[in-house]
């Protein structure tokens, strides 16, 4: 059975879709932008965006009793494969900061994101 997810703590989607589905075990989220909850601002810079669509993901899983150690795949969308060096040094970052292993990943150049963001992540996470 499919269960919407939907939090306040995190950007509310800015199209027809959810934040999140949730099926069984798994959980799958649409892609993230570096929109802050609170503040409603998109910092300028990658390593800023970087985090703070980490820090949503996080918020989405955390909503629905996920942790992000049950992340096993994600992709990353960005408009400058020249930056993934930053985007990486954030990346790996998170994930050792939540004590979590590496998930699988994609990582894709595209010419723009909505709002004009740098990034933009989607996931898919499972619980045992």
């Amino acid at each position: 059975m499919n269960h919407i997810i939907n939090t306040k703590n995190s950007p509310k989607p800015i199209g027809p879709y959810s934040q999140a589905i949730q099926i069984d075990n798994f959980i799958i989220l649409s892609g993230q932008i570096p929109i802050d909850v609170v503040s409603n601002h998109i910092p300028e810079n990658i390593a800023e965006q970087t985090y703070l669509v980490l820090k949503n993901i996080k918020s989405i899983l955390v909503h629905s009793g996920f942790e992000v150690q049950n992340i096993i795949k994600t992709t990353v969308f960005t408009t400058n494969l020249k930056k993934i060096d930053i985007i990486n040094e954030v990346y790996k970052k998170f994930f050792i900061d939540h004590k979590s292993k590496f998930p699988a990943r994609s990582c894709i150049e595209v010419q723009a994101l909505p709002k004009n963001v740098k990034i933009e992540i989607e996931a898919i996470a499972s619980k045992k």
